[in-house]
């Protein structure tokens, strides 16, 4: 019984030893941090700033939360914006003018193997009618006996997902992510074909940002993604590659 509070003891007097040393760790940190701090304010003429400043205003001014374009001036800077980041834009009179685009484009890129996010609005073209038959078409998860969606659409030629917002200011598409619609379907293709319904078309990246907000944390989406062109990337020597991290080509057919 001795021994044991002996071992407890010397425990005890080991940790307080060890408290001890981090404490003057931290002290001489501090220490060495302020003279940092106080050779910058000497150096630059002036008293140091020991308080954190004030900031009477917070986020976007009034100004810029109540700029609006009219729809055609919208449309016409997010094409602006769009195409100079190389992708393409169309306009589209309705559904079925979107269906024939598709149609006509899996022909163009002899496509074999096509992707789809699990949208009512999607389902609605009923591609698997107008396509040939040497063409296959695929709804995300929509089958358990698919093993693995997302090579399926990294084998796909084309990928067509369903825009839930785009900014005209910016350019950017915003695709949501959910069980019917993986992120894959716009990440892995080589092709992408982006249908956006014209009201979702905002004029500010802050009015799309601000329905996460309102939506709070619990009811954020699985994965938020920004489109804005194809997949580009440069090295050190500022080469620039299309398509290596994603899509190549990318479609956008804004519908209305």
């Amino acid at each position: 019984m001795a021994e044991t509070d002996k071992q407890e003891q010397g425990q005890a007097r080991e940790k307080q030893e060890h408290e001890q040393w981090l404490a003057q760790l931290e002290e001489q940190s501090r220490r060495r941090q302020q003279a940092f701090m106080d050779g910058i304010a000497q150096k630059l003429g002036r008293a140091r700033v020991t308080e954190a400043p004030q900031h009477p205003f917070r986020g976007a001014p009034s100004f810029w939360q109540d700029y609006e374009l009219p729809l055609e001036k919208r449309i016409e800077q997010f094409t602006e914006n769009f195409q100079a980041a190389g992708g393409h834009v169309i306009r589209a009179g309705g559904m079925e003018e979107v269906k024939q685009f598709i149609v006509k484009k899996a022909a163009e890129l002899s496509a074999k193997y096509m992707l789809r996010q699990d949208e009512p609005q999607l389902a609605e073209l009923a591609l698997e009618q107008e396509l040939t038959v040497d063409v296959q078409l695929s709804v995300w998860n929509s089958s358990e006996e698919e093993r693995s969606w997302k090579a399926k659409a990294a084998e796909a030629d084309i990928g067509i997902v369903l825009a839930d917002y785009a900014a005209a200011y910016t350019g950017s598409l915003t695709v949501l992510s959910a069980k019917e619609k993986g992120r894959s379907v716009s990440l892995l293709p080589t092709v992408l074909i982006v249908v956006l319904p014209i009201e979702r078309l905002k004029t500010r990246l802050g009015e799309i940002l601000v329905t996460f907000d309102e939506a709070g944390r619990e009811q954020l989406p699985a994965g938020i993604h920004f489109i804005s062109g194809p997949s580009r990337s440069a090295d050190i020597e500022n080469d620039l590659t299309i398509g290596v991290h994603g899509p190549g080509i990318v479609y956008t057919l804004i519908v209305g």
